[in-house]
Order: structure tokens, then C-alpha cells, then sequence
């Protein structure tokens, strides 16, 4: 944990509704090439806003890993589901992004929204989630765009704009496949350990 963290006593700002407006879940997902029983892992889940949509795109035969290292989290989204009464496709793990405790080649897309300005270690986490995906699989990346500095959200000197995440990921052998905004103040980089066909 660090001076970036969002921290578990703010968490209830991750469920307010106004951000279903500038970060609607619909329009995130529908970047992301998800498969009916896919399994994927949501890194730094938080309250699930992810986690229980990714869940329902996948489908019951699917499986969504919702890992998160602050315990505060992992309970709020664990009530969610009960609440809900469907959470038979959602396994809370307590783990980090370079410590997710998941298995070798375990899922096919791991997902990260809003902690790549938060992490002390890039390459740790992109071994880390080398590791986790299956051949083929991909690496999403959502985060705080830069140029917005009056948006909400971190501090504008804590965000990474999107052109350093995608040199980092190519430095760490990731090919990029899109790189795109989404909502009103982020952006969504899609990148595996294959060919490129980002131009």
C-alpha cells in the first residue's frame, strides 16, 4: 500500500451512481473479447463494479477470480453476491497484482481497472500476469486518463497516460491489439503476448 492506494474506507464512492455515467461497465466490457465460460481474473476488484458484470458475460459456466488485497473489499463485494443471490461464478481472492495467488495459465483475460497508477512494480505485475493467462489470453488495462486534470480521480501527477502503459507492456514483450478511451475520462488498453495488429 502506498500514497496512491485507494484505500478501503472510500469505497463507497466506487458504488455512487454518478459513475455509471463516466465510467459505464456496458461500454467497457464490450471492448474486451470475453467467451461464454471464459474464466477471468479482475485485479484490484474493489466493490466488484467489474467483477459482477464481468460475471454475468461469461455466464455460470464461466468464472471470474475477483482478486483484491484489502480484505474491506473482498467482504463488500461478498455481500453483494449474497444480496444478489448469484454467486456461484465469483471466487473472492486475496491477493495482489504481482502476488495474485492464482494458478499457472488459469484464465483467459485478466483485467485491471483503475490500479496502474497505484503499483510500485510494472514488471512484476506484467510477469504476474503472464504467468496467470493462457496461451492466446489478453490483458486488459483501464485507467485515469491524463489530460483531463479536472476529472475525478487521482491527482493528474499520480495518472500514467496511455502511450508510456503501452511502451511499458511492449518492453515487457506484450504485443498491443486496441488502445481506445472509454467513458469520459479513462482509457482501455487490450494487449496479449501475440501478434500485434494495432496500427
Amino acid at each position: 500500500m502506498n500514497e496512491r492506494t485507494f484505500h478501503s474506507s472510500q469505497a463507497h464512492l466506487l458504488d455512487e451512481p454518478e459513475r455509471l455515467q463516466w465510467l459505464p461497465p456496458d461500454e467497457v466490457l464490450a471492448q474486451i473479447p470475453f467467451e461464454n465460460g471464459g474464466v477471468v481474473a479482475d485485479i484490484g476488484a474493489g466493490t466488484g463494479y467489474f467483477s459482477i458484470p464481468i460475471a454475468r458475460v461469461v455466464g455460470q459456466i464461466g468464472r471470474v477470480y475477483a482478486v483484491d488485497f484489502q480484505r474491506e473489499m473482498l467482504e463488500k463485494i461478498r455481500h453483494k453476491l449474497d444480496t444478489l443471490g448469484n454467486s456461484s461464478n465469483v471466487e473472492l481472492i486475496e491477493g495482489d497484482a504481482a502476488r495474485t495467488t492464482l494458478p499457472v495459465q488459469s484464465c483467459d483475460i485478466v483485467f485491471m481497472a483503475n490500479i496502474w497508477h497505484e503499483l510500485d512494480d510494472h514488471a512484476a505485475v506484467l510477469i504476474e500476469a503472464a504467468r496467470v493467462l493462457r496461451p492466446g489470453g489478453f490483458l486488459v488495462i483501464v485507467d485515469w486518463r491524463q489530460d483531463l486534470p479536472d476529472s475525478p480521480g487521482p491527482p493528474t501527477e499520480h495518472r500514467v497516460p496511455s502511450a508510456l502503459v503501452q511502451l511499458t507492456l511492449q518492453d515487457g514483450g506484450w504485443s498491443i491489439m486496441n488502445a481506445t478511451t472509454v467513458g469520459l475520462y479513462s482509457y482501455l488498453i487490450l494487449a496479449t503476448r501475440g501478434a500485434s495488429t494495432h496500427q
